[in-house]
């Protein structure tokens, strides 16, 4: 069943996707909060076919967390099911995501009509620099900017060594930081063709406030929440208790 799932999910979006992109790729000249709505709908959709077909919702805890305004949320990245799934879970989010995604064939096309933050591989200044300057543009368009501080996705019971771009950009622009615990990786694993039904758990913890802190310590703090929630949401894989 898991196998015929997996297959389905593939085929819509085979059949769904390349001519809505197409549709998509006329708002390019229209302002970005129109050009963000402009996918919505596609999103949408692939949060049911995920939900619905696939067999993978999610439990939400810690819901009173999340702030009434924009933020910058560093979450753990297991899968692409987040990627999807976050845009639910908070109100006009965009992702920091590396510059080459936009050429893959229409999802990348897509993606580069929106106004998502581009970034390099990098950890340069200059790479930094672009990163807060796009940053606080969308901070200050009341988008949610969501980054996977761990900069790739890791497998589950594991972690990545966590990047400072993101405890930067709250620091440089005072935002607060909401940190982000999930266990997507047990059901869609990473590069995996066939998924697993279950119910992923999303976590969200308290707001970081980066007032008084660098980019380092506010890292570090958000870190230190996450690993401590996923040995609490994944014990088995994380030497914690349930």
């Amino acid at each position: 069943m898991a196998v015929f799932r997996s297959l389905l999910f593939l085929l819509i979006l085979l059949v769904v996707t390349p001519p809505y992109t197409l549709g998509v790729l006329f708002f390019w000249p229209l302002p970005h909060h129109l050009r963000r709505r402009s996918v919505v709908p596609w999103v949408n959709f692939t949060i049911w076919l995920v939900k619905h077909v696939l067999g993978i919702p999610y439990r939400l805890v810690g819901a009173e967390n999340i702030p009434d305004r924009a933020c910058v949320v560093l979450c753990k990245h297991q899968s692409a099911w987040e990627t999807f799934m976050l845009q639910e879970v908070f109100k006009d989010t965009v992702f920091v995501w590396k510059r080459e995604i936009k050429y893959l064939p229409f999802f990348g096309w897509a993606l580069a009509v929106t106004p998502m933050i581009e970034t390099d591989r990098s950890a340069s200044k200059a790479s930094l620099k672009s990163l807060v300057e796009q940053g606080r543009d969308r901070l200050a368009n009341g988008y949610t900017v969501i980054i996977f501080p761990e900069g790739t996705r890791s497998q589950p019971g594991s972690k990545n060594r966590y990047k400072a771009g993101g405890g930067l950009l709250a620091v440089e622009t005072g935002t607060p930081v909401v940190p982000v615990a999930l266990n997507s990786g047990e059901f869609w694993g990473r590069n995996a063709l066939f998924k697993k039904c279950g119910t992923v758990i999303v976590s969200v913890g308290p707001a970081i406030d980066p007032a008084g802190l660098t980019a380092n310590e506010v890292t570090q703090r958000a870190e230190a929440w996450i690993e401590a929630e996923m040995a609490r949401i994944s014990p088995r894989l994380y030497g914690g208790s349930p």
